[in-house]
């Protein structure tokens, strides 16, 4: 099974070649925007993207973002006390 996991996008290069910094469940990663990136790189930032191996699979909204969390969060502690 894949998953994504929610990130929002923090920092942006100059171009949607470089890799842009996102914060991953309080992680700051770098990640690879050129499948999401449509114009100027710099109108992702602050946005939701879902995460997958490294790269921005898509823009997501914030509601979805959070309860994606919640629930990941949710099935951690399940396992924990399992």
């Amino acid at each position: 099974m894949c998953i994504g996991v929610p990130g929002r996008i923090v920092a942006v290069g100059e171009d949607c070649h470089q890799l842009a910094r996102a914060e991953v469940s309080g992680v700051t990663v770098g990640i690879n925007i050129t499948l999401i990136c449509e114009g100027s790189p710099r109108a992702l930032v602050g946005q939701w993207v879902l995460v997958h191996v490294g790269f921005a699979m898509s823009v997501i909204d914030e509601q979805e973002a959070l309860a994606t969390l919640e629930a990941l969060a949710r099935m951690y502690a399940v396992s924990v006390t399992a």
